[in-house]
């Protein structure tokens, strides 16, 4: 579900990293008003935040008056993120100051605070800068960072604004439901890579993105997660343990060995169904090929079947099936049929092509399990990935 967010934006240098956390809120679907200071638009100006935002930035407290926009602002949020926040920040929020309109906004707002603190290391460590952020965390704002790190100048330590993402998803965090808390999940991602010889390989067009985003929303939901990756084209989550594997048989033996000890096994992951009986040690020159050239190839390793044969008591797996069929009624029969033979307890079906299915697009997937009912989910994977998630305590 959408939510409305509110980026306050300080006068900081950091607030160039602000322009990337806007944009991750809007990629993953939410509604977002940039509110920056002054001094912040000396930094970054106003046709940016708009562009990214792709909403109108008010900047002036006696703007929207009519409509009483100083309070209403913060009424309507479902959460507020603060980046950077700087010293003169976190003393304008813990003294409840309201000279412009985030802090008008700050002051109507119910919705959780997400303070991303960036300064000096010197600012950060003084007595009255600590003696702000401790009575902020008496009365629940929640603080991202800062890190260390290189700063401004030739300086480093202390005080430098967490990346983005790290922001983002902290933020959200503070509002998904821990509905994995306590949860140790195992999912797999990308697509393995089969050799033929030292510099080509059989492999697919997976880009990792829907493992990723599964296992980033299942960190938010509070579980550990424990991520088995085969060349990802995405960046990895942050706070998940991630285990960098090549081909099916080396997957293979880093989920076999992570299953005992994890409660729930997503296989997302696109393993290559073929290899090179043998593998030529030199690459293979195409002038000592004839030209039709048929290597011979074996089966690689089922894993899901594998998992399905070991799985114990009270253990939840979760296939995943890439369909191209353009019958949807076909596409589920194969799907169900999988879903017998691999001895999973749910099977996510998706259609697959040229323009969809693979990379950062929007997707739909269908969730299956014994029961004649599935659901359908669609959107970007981040959405489907939690709302696949939150479908699994029902199973």
């Amino acid at each position: 579900m959408p939510l409305r967010v509110i980026v306050g934006v300080a006068g900081g240098i950091a607030a160039y990293k602000a322009v990337s956390v806007v944009r991750e809120f809007v990629r993953r679907g939410h509604h977002v008003t940039v509110i920056p200071t002054g001094s912040a638009l000396k930094f970054v100006g106003l046709p940016t935040w708009e562009a990214i935002s792709r909403n109108p930035v008010p900047t002036d407290l006696f703007e929207g008056v009519a409509e009483v926009r100083h309070v209403a602002l913060g009424q309507q949020a479902n959460l507020i993120v603060v980046c950077p926040a700087t010293a003169h920040t976190l003393a304008s929020i813990a003294g409840g100051f309201a000279g412009d309109l985030l802090g008008t906004t700050l002051l109507a707002a119910t919705a959780p605070l997400v303070l991303a603190p960036a300064m000096h290391t010197e600012m950060w460590e003084n007595p009255a800068v600590q003696a702000n952020v401790e009575t902020l965390r008496q009365r629940g704002v929640l603080f991202v960072g800062p890190d260390s790190g290189p700063l401004t100048g030739d300086d480093s330590g202390v005080g430098r604004m967490s990346e983005p993402e790290t922001i983002v998803n902290f933020a959200l965090s503070s509002l998904t439901p821990q509905s994995l808390e306590g949860k140790r999940v195992l999912i797999s991602a990308g697509g393995t890579r089969e050799p033929l010889d030292p510099v080509r390989y059989l492999g697919n067009r997976s880009s990792g993105a829907m493992g990723v985003a599964l296992a980033e929303a299942a960190r938010l939901r509070g579980a550990h997660v424990t991520l088995v990756h085969s060349h990802v084209e995405v960046p990895l989550p942050h706070g998940v343990d991630t285990v960098a594997v090549s081909t099916a048989q080396d997957m293979l033996a880093a989920m076999a060995a992570a299953q005992p000890t994890h409660d729930i096994i997503l296989m997302a992951a696109a393993v290559a169904d073929w290899r090179a009986r043998t593998l030529s040690p030199q690459k293979l020159r195409k002038a000592d090929q004839p030209e039709y050239w048929t290597p011979e190839l074996e089966r690689t390793p089922d894993i899901l079947a594998q998992l399905g044969e070991t799985k114990t008591t009270g253990q939840l797996l979760v296939g995943f099936a890439a369909e191209t069929d353009g019958d949807a009624s076909q596409r589920e029969s194969n799907a169900r049929m999988k879903l017998k033979a691999k001895k999973s307890d749910a099977l996510v079906l998706n259609l697959v092509g040229d323009q969809v299915g693979f990379g950062e697009v929007e997707t739909a997937v269908t969730l299956i399990t014994a029961s004649p009912q599935s659901l359908t989910f669609e959107g970007t994977k981040s959405s489907v990935a939690g709302r696949l998630l939150d479908a699994l305590p029902e199973l």
